[in-house]
């Protein structure tokens, strides 16, 4: 109980400054109809309790599992071992992970049902359970991280020569998403539990950060694969605005519960399984220890269903009809300068954020503290956010202005920055884009871009996700070489 309401807490505390501004533009900018506003406070109640739950889950049963795991490959000296197991993982989690679920319904409603949920959930997911195994096997392998992140973005860059807009941005925005609440405490576990076991403290510091951002590069290859066989060209995106009618309030929050917790068990039931078989094979965890485990799972169902119902019962419509609202306005900074404060805020009310950024703390001994972090996490998103609002109202600027420079220049930067700062620079990356990202901005993008006349919903509104998965990449590796600098100048 304690856990619970230390996470409340903490929650409530991150969603606040985003409920204030709706609250300010509901009664300046962008009036909102009585039943969605209320709607979207009882979402943002849903929401609290959902990654307050999810959070203690967590914290008791999937951050301890990963450890296990990464410990057992190191162990195994197998190399099938550490591919097939590291492929599974990789695959399960990202099935269940909450962000991708958002992002693969909101491509379904945008594309008309020409890529269906199960379709991107399953690419995704294999995309991310094949580049997983592969970054695992780089820890046991002493493979450099940079170099890594060249040869991936390089094979990146050959399949985009070959994708449609549309899909390139959505390969991008799949990457963030696959880096959410549930994802990324498994996967910082599995990667600090496999670095933990290597004799040398330096390299087991360095080797703690980095599988995030790895993994989250398969989310891009399988989506643009599917792109080669799956051609979009010629489809337009269609954003169904939510109605201003005054119904019941509640209804829309009840008929969602069912189909909520079925795909929500069925996501999970895999992972659960795994911990269930590794325990008799080789984990061999006393029957208390394995029981809180099994409750941390628990939590974390209960937390899962909750914070999806209070998402998509109301939270996203709100999103869309406040970046319609601003777009209508005839000067275009209004939309621009919201969007720059809203990648601020929304930064803050990142669960995983928290997870890496108390990480980062504990890994460095407190050398790099996570309020640094936070703040250099704020000002990348806030570009992230506005950048994305200026491509929408701007035809001429095109997502890949964007992307192109500025993966040259995080790839660059790794051949000059401390290896540590590699890591956590393309771990927050993926961390950065999470629920609230996936749920509020995006639905605040598409609104935007279905208010701006010569804007393609589709092709405009997706890479927003994108965007705020990559400014980090830039912002955490400036900051390491300030602290490289620093170090430096203290040595003298």
């Amino acid at each position: 109980m304690n856990i619970l309401l230390e996470k409340l807490k903490e929650v409530l505390t991150a969603v606040a400054p985003i409920a204030i501004l709706v609250l300010v533009l509901h009664f300046t900018l962008v009036p909102i109809p009585d039943a969605l506003l209320f709607r979207f406070f009882a979402g943002i109640a849903l929401i609290v309790l959902g990654l307050s739950l999810l959070l203690v889950g967590i914290e008791i049963g999937i951050f301890p599992f990963g450890s296990h795991m990464g410990a057992s490959f190191l162990k195994s000296n197998k190399l099938w071992y550490v591919i097939l197991v590291g492929l599974l993982l990789g695959f399960f989690v990202n099935v269940a992970e909450p962000d991708l679920h958002v992002l693969a319904t909101q491509i379904e409603e945008v594309m008309g049902g020409y890529i269906p949920i199960a379709a991107s959930l399953v690419v995704v997911s294999v995309g991310t359970g094949v580049m997983l195994a592969l970054g695992v096997l780089r820890i046991v392998k002493n493979f450099p991280l940079n170099i890594t992140f060249v040869i991936a973005y390089g094979l990146i860059a050959v399949l985009a020569l070959f994708a449609s807009s549309d899909m390139l941005a959505i390969g991008f925005d799949a990457s963030g998403a696959t880096t959410g609440a549930l994802t990324v405490p498994l996967v910082l576990a599995l990667s600090i539990g496999v670095a933990a076991m290597k004799r040398d403290s330096k390299s087991s510091e360095e080797d703690s950060f980095g599988l995030v951002g790895i993994m989250s590069t398969g989310a891009i290859f399988g989506v643009l694969v599917m792109n080669l066989f799956v051609k979009t060209d010629g489809i337009t995106g269609v954003l169904n605005t939510p109605g201003l009618d005054t119904g019941s309030r509640i209804a829309p929050f009840i008929q969602k519960i069912p189909g909520i917790a079925l795909e929500s068990f069925i996501a999970l039931l895999p992972i659960v399984l795994l911990l269930v078989v590794f325990q008799k094979l080789k984990f061999g965890l006393p029957r208390r220890s394995f029981a809180k485990i099994l409750l941390g799972f628990g939590y974390a169902f209960v937390g899962l269903v909750v914070f999806l119902v209070g998402v998509s019962a109301g939270f996203m419509d709100v999103g869309n009809i406040i970046g319609e609202g601003l777009a209508a306005y005839e000067s275009k900074a209004v939309l621009v300068g919201l969007g720059f404060l809203l990648g601020m805020l929304v930064i803050l009310t990142e669960p995983a954020v928290y997870v890496l950024t108390h990480q980062i703390e504990n890994v460095t001994s407190g050398y790099i503290k996570r309020s640094v972090v936070l703040v250099t996490l704020s000002i990348g998103v806030a570009f992230a956010v506005g950048l994305s609002m200026l491509r929408i109202v701007v035809p001429e600027i095109q997502l890949w202005h964007y992307i192109l420079p500025g993966f040259l220049i995080s790839l660059a930067l790794t051949f000059f920055v401390p290896k540590l700062f590699v890591g956590i620079a393309f771990d927050s990356g993926g961390v950065a884009s999470g629920p609230m990202t996936a749920t509020f901005v995006l639905a605040f993008s598409q609104g935007a871009s279905n208010a701006v006349e010569h804007s393609n919903i589709l092709v405009d509104s997706f890479g927003v996700i994108a965007m705020v998965a990559m400014t980090p990449l830039i912002a955490l590796q400036v900051l390491g070489l300030i602290y490289k600098i620093k170090s430096r100048k203290s040595e003298v």
